[in-house]
């Protein structure tokens, strides 16, 4: 059985190989945060030299809009995969997918809501207290 920090670094290896394979870039800095039942992953750095123009082109609302309506999209398309990815990490099922992004910072977050905590063993120092 592996550890709290160790389901969350195989959730950041696994969505970042996934941005970079269907995205065709990776995010600059991942993080994934296990609590209780929810799966929060913060990445950074996600938008490409395209988006981060099309955002800037357009007025400034309607660039904002359309870009977050187009990763969206993309999420939701990709759900599927992404849920499968988590179950297998976890052991746990999927039960909804929360997703937003920052077009002024590049900031991307997805929240999975889980079946249940998934199970993991103490680490030596959280035993200890």
């Amino acid at each position: 059985m592996r550890t709290q920090g160790e389901i969350e670094a195989s959730i950041c290896d696994a969505l970042s190989r996934f941005e970079q394979d269907y995205m065709g870039r990776g995010p600059k800095d991942i993080r994934a945060h296990l609590i209780g039942d929810l799966l929060v992953v913060r990445l950074q750095g996600v938008l490409t030299a395209a988006e981060q123009h099309l955002v800037k082109s357009l007025p400034t609302d309607k660039g904002r809009d359309l870009l977050k309506q187009v990763r969206a999209h993309l999420v939701e398309t990709a759900r599927p995969a992404m849920e499968a990815m988590v179950r297998k990490i976890t052991d746990v099922n999927v039960l909804s997918l929360h997703h937003d992004i920052s077009t002024a910072t590049g900031e991307e977050i997805i929240v999975f809501t889980l079946a249940e905590s998934p199970l993991f063993r103490e680490t030596k120092s959280k035993q200890a207290v």
